[in-house]
C-alpha cells in the first residue's frame, strides 16, 4: 500500500507563512479530494506532495523514504502531477504530447518502446482522447487540450496521481467523466489526490476528503463526515439544504 506523509510541514511561499507544522498521512489506493476556498493551500500542498516545493521544515516522505533523497527520475516514475493550467500552444500532436509521460521509462537516447506504445493508446483510451491523437494539441478546444494533459499524466503509469483543478476547463459531462476516470485509477490500485472546487463531485466521488482552510486541515474523513453543515457553513460560506449529493448549495444567510 502506498503511504504518503507530510510530517510536521512548515510552507513559506514567498513572504508569507501558508502551513504550520502540518501533518497529514495519505495511504493508497484511494481517491481523497482537497477541498478549500481560495488560498486554503490546496496547490501548495499538491506541489510539496510532488517534490517541486520544499518545506521550510519537515519532511515529506514515500513509502518511508524521504521525498528530497528520491532520485529525480525515480520520483518521475512515482508521482505524475498534473498543474492547475498546462495548456500551451505547442504545435505537437495530441499523442506526441501524451508520449511526454513516458520520458521518466526512457533509457537516454532511446524511442519509445513497444510497452511505451501500449501506455499511450491505453492513456488515450481511458481519457476518450483517441480520436484527438492527430490532432494539433494547438488545435484543441480548452476542453479537449484538459482532457489530453490528464491522458499524459496517466501515461506515466506512477502509483501516486496528484492532479490540482483538472475539471476547470471542462463541462459537465466530461467534469463527470475525469472523477470516474480517477476512481477507476484508484480501484486499479493508484493513490489519487486531487484538488477540487466541485464539492458535489468530491462527495460523489472521492473516498476521503481532505478540507482546508488557511493552511490548515479543519475536516479529514469519508465525504459525510468531512463536509458536515457546520464545515460547509464556517468554511466555504454556503448552505446545502437538502444534502450536497442533490446540489442545491445556496449562500449562508
Amino acid at each position: 500500500m502506498t503511504r504518503l506523509s507530510l510530517d510536521a510541514i512548515s510552507y513559506r511561499p514567498g513572504d508569507a507563512g501558508l502551513f504550520d507544522t502540518l501533518t497529514l498521512e495519505i495511504q493508497g489506493p484511494a481517491l481523497v479530494a482537497l477541498v478549500g476556498p481560495n488560498g486554503a493551500g490546496k496547490s501548495s500542498l499538491l506541489r510539496l506532495a510532488a517534490g517541486l516545493a520544499r518545506p521550510a521544515t519537515g519532511e515529506v516522505r514515500l513509502d518511508g523514504h524521504g521525498l528530497a533523497s528520491v532520485g529525480e527520475t525515480e520520483r518521475a516514475r512515482s508521482i505524475a502531477y498534473l498543474p492547475p493550467d498546462g495548456r500551451t500552444a505547442w504545435p505537437i500532436s495530441a499523442r506526441r504530447l501524451v508520449a511526454l509521460g513516458r520520458i521518466p521509462h526512457l533509457k537516454p537516447l532511446r524511442r519509445l518502446t513497444a510497452d511505451d506504445e501500449a501506455a499511450v493508446d491505453l492513456a488515450l483510451e481511458r481519457t476518450e482522447t483517441s480520436h484527438l491523437a492527430g490532432r494539433g494539441f494547438d488545435t484543441l478546444s480548452s476542453g479537449e487540450q484538459a482532457r489530453v494533459l490528464l491522458a499524459r499524466t496517466l501515461a506515466v503509469a506512477a502509483p501516486v496521481i496528484l492532479l490540482d483543478e483538472p475539471t476547470a476547463a471542462l463541462d459537465a459531462r466530461h467534469q463527470l467523466g475525469v472523477l470516474e476516470i480517477l476512481a477507476a485509477e484508484a480501484r486499479r490500485g493508484a493513490m489519487v489526490i486531487v484538488a477540487l472546487h466541485a464539492l458535489d463531485l468530491a462527495v460523489r466521488h472521492a473516498d476521503r476528503i481532505i478540507a482546508l482552510d488557511k493552511g490548515r486541515v479543519v475536516a479529514d474523513g469519508a465525504p459525510e463526515r468531512a463536509l458536515t453543515a457546520r464545515v460547509l457553513a464556517d468554511v466555504f460560506g454556503v448552505e446545502a439544504p437538502d444534502g450536497l449529493m442533490a446540489g442545491g448549495l445556496r449562500l449562508k444567510r
